[in-house]
C-alpha cells in the first residue's frame, strides 16, 4: 500500500490511492499524495527517501524498546520516582545535563550511578566542598622526568572530568571559581589546560545534584551556568507505599545485577535519530510563544509576567524545549512532535531560567506557579485548532 507522508508535520500513513485529497491529517493537512516505496524505480531520489524514513521508523521502535528496558532496569534499585527517571533518560537522548534539586535521603546519587551502570558508559563522582579546587575537576600538569632524555618536561594528569557521566554531588557548595571550571566542558565537550585543549569523550552529561535545605556554606549556581543544564528536576518524597517498598528492599539481603542496555556508541547512534524527528511549524510558534512569553519586556508577555518577572528565559529554552521534545515523543514511541510534548517538559525547562521579583516573593509566588499558570494560559491547540478551520 503507498505511503503517504504528511508535509506540514511528517507522519506518515498508509492510505489507498482513492484517499488522497480527501484524508486529514492529525495536524490538519490534507494528504494528497503518495510516497510509495514499490512504485518508485531503483534509481529513484524518491526511493532513498522514503527507505530511509522506513529505516527510522525501526530505529524509532528500537529506542522505545531500550527506554523501557532502562526503566526496567534502574527500577530494581529505585522505587518510584518515575517523572524523574522519565526526565533523565529524555536529557540524555536531547543531549543535555540535568540538575537533580531535593532534600537529601532521595537517592538522587544511586539513581545517577545506576543510570551509568544501565548505560555502560565510564562514571565518575565528584564531591563538591568549599575546598575544592578547580584543577581538582580538570585534572593538572604536573614535572616528570623523560628516562630517554633525561629532560624533564609538563605531563599532563587527567581529573575526573573525563568520563561519560560526570556527578557533581552538591553542585552549590563549591565557590564560583570552581563551578566554572565546568562550563566549558558543559558547553563545548572539552578542557583547556596550559593552552592545550583536550577533547571529552562522546557522550558526555554532567548530571549535578544541590540540597535546597541547607544554605550555610553554599554558592548559588550563576544564571549563566543554570542556563546550561537542560532541565531543573525536582526529586519528590516517596508515596506511602513507595516508603513501605524502600524500607523492604534496603534493610533485607539483596543482590541486584544491572545489565547494560546501550554503549557509547548506541547513544550517539540514537541521539542522531532524536536530531531528525519531525516538528511541524504550530509546535515551533507553541514553543517560541512559551519562551516568548516570560519576557516581561514583550508585548505578548501576560500581565502575570509583568508583575512577577524580572527577566525571562534566553533562546536556549526555546531549543532545548524543541530537543525536549523531540526526544519525549520518540521515546513514547511517536514519529512526530506535539504540543503536548512541549508543555510536558516545559516546567523542568523553563523553571531555573526566569526570575521572581520581589512583589513574587512577598506573595508567595514561585518560578514553578508562574510555569504551570503559563502553561494554563496558552492553550495547546490553538495554532492545531487555527490550521484544521483553515483546512475546512
Amino acid at each position: 500500500m503507498p505511503i503517504s507522508k504528511c508535509g506540514e508535520c511528517g507522519r506518515t500513513y498508509n492510505i489507498k490511492p482513492e484517499q488522497y485529497g480527501r484524508v486529514k491529517c492529525k495536524c490538519g493537512a490534507i494528504l494528497n499524495g503518495p510516497t510509495d516505496v514499490e512504485s518508485a524505480s531503483e534509481d529513484s531520489p524518491l526511493k532513498d527517501q522514503v527507505e530511509k524514513e522506513l529505516s527510522d521508523m525501526e530505529a524509532v521502535k528500537a529506542l522505545k524498546d531500550a527506554y523501557d528496558r532502562l526503566r526496567e532496569q534502574i527500577g530494581q534499585v529505585i522505587v518510584g520516582q518515575e517523572k524523574v527517571v522519565e526526565e533523565l533518560l529524555i536529557a540524555i537522548f536531547a543531549r543535555g545535563h540535568c540538575l537533580l534539586e531535593g532534600v537529601p535521603g532521595l537517592a538522587k546519587t544511586l539513581l545517577i550511578s545506576t543510570l551509568a551502570r544501565a548505560l555502560h558508559l565510564s562514571f565518575k563522582r565528584i564531591q563538591f566542598t568549599p575546598d575544592l579546587m578547580p584543577t581538582d575537576i580538570t585534572g593538572t600538569e604536573v614535572i616528570q622526568e623523560n628516562r630517554s632524555t633525561g629532560e624533564r618536561e609538563f605531563r599532563f594528569i587527567k581529573g575526573p572530568i573525563f568520563a561519560n557521566i560526570i556527578l557533581a554531588d552538591e553542585i552549590n557548595r563549591t565557590p564560583p571559581k570552581t563551578q566554572a571550571a565546568l562550563l566549558e566542558a558543559m558547553q563545548e565537550k572539552s578542557v583547556t589546560v596550559g593552552g592545550t585543549n583536550y577533547k571529552l569523550d562522546a557522550p558526555f552529561f554532567v548530571l549535578a545534584t544541590q540540597n535546597p535545605l541547607d544554605q550555610e556554606g553554599t554558592y548559588t549556581l550563576p544564571e549563566a551556568q543554570l542556563d546550561r543544564f537542560i532541565f531543573k528536576i525536582f526529586v519528590n518524597y516517596p508515596s506511602d507505599d513507595e516508603e513501605m517498598e524502600i524500607m523492604k528492599r534496603v534493610t533485607t539481603p539483596r543482590k541486584v545485577d544491572i545489565e547494560g542496555v546501550l554503549d557509547g556508541a548506541q547513544i550517539l547512534k540514537l541521539q542522531e535519530i532524536v536530531l531528525r524527528v519531525p516538528v511541524a511549524d504550530h509546535v515551533y510558534h507553541y514553543a517560541k510563544k512559551i519562551v516568548r512569553s516570560t519576557r516581561p519586556a514583550m508585548g505578548e508577555a501576560p500581565d502575570f509576567i509583568k508583575e512577577w518577572i524580572s527577566w525571562g528565559a534566553g533562546p536556549r529554552a526555546s531549543l532545548n524545549l524543541i530537543m525536549a521534545g523531540k526526544a519525549r515523543a520518540i521515546l513514547n514511541g511517536q514519529f512526530h512532535v506535539s504540543c503536548e510534548d512541549i508543555a510536558a517538559v516545559a516546567p523542568s525547562v523553563m523553571r531555573h531560567r526566569i526570575a521572581c521579583n520581589f512583589t513574587a516573593q512577598a506573595e508567595g509566588i514561585t518560578t514553578e506557579k508562574v510555569v504551570e499558570k503559563l502553561i494554563e494560559t496558552i492553550p495547546v491547540n490553538e495554532k492545531l485548532d487555527a490550521q484544521s478551520a483553515a483546512a475546512d
